[in-house]
């Protein structure tokens, strides 16, 4: 069975309090639920992770080395500089999708560059939490037709 971390950064945890117009109502954890309702549907496993600190996403992720098979990414504003988070995602060698609940190019202008997007199997914003979901639906095709 594939498994996939959902690995989310700085300020994630706010979800249902921050701006709904950019981040909608759901809390993180409805967030989870929705994801882990997909993973049921696909038949593969999820683990959740979010962390205001870079140097834990990193942390978590060579904890994780060798047990997963991809990664869900909202790097939060890490998204736009976090090079040691790069760097951990890099040395995984495994696909990940760079999620965002709303979409940086129709926001302010630092928040269009991406250090994670080059490295990144694809990039799905602006779908709210649908983005995660999406993110997941394509990942698990994308694992199980290149693991055959």
């Amino acid at each position: 069975m594939a498994r996939f971390l959902v690995l989310n950064g700085p300020n994630i945890n706010m979800l249902g309090r921050r701006d709904a117009g950019y981040y909608g109502v759901k809390t993180l954890d409805e967030v989870n639920d929705e994801i882990r309702a997909v993973a049921d549907r696909l038949g593969v496993e999820v683990d959740f992770f979010q962390s205001n600190h870079e140097g834990a996403l990193v942390d978590c992720i060579q904890e994780n080395w060798g047990r997963m098979d991809g990664l869900i990414v909202n790097g939060g504003a890490l998204t736009h500089y976090g090079l040691t988070l790069k760097d951990a995602l890099i040395d995984c060698r495994l696909p990940f999708v760079e999620v965002h609940l709303s979409n940086p190019l129709a926001r302010d202008a630092w928040r269009r560059h991406s250090v994670l997007s080059d490295i990144a199997r694809g990039q799905i914003a602006g779908f709210g939490w649908r983005s995660y979901t999406a993110a997941l639906e394509i990942l698990a095709a994308l694992v199980e037709e290149e693991s055959r």
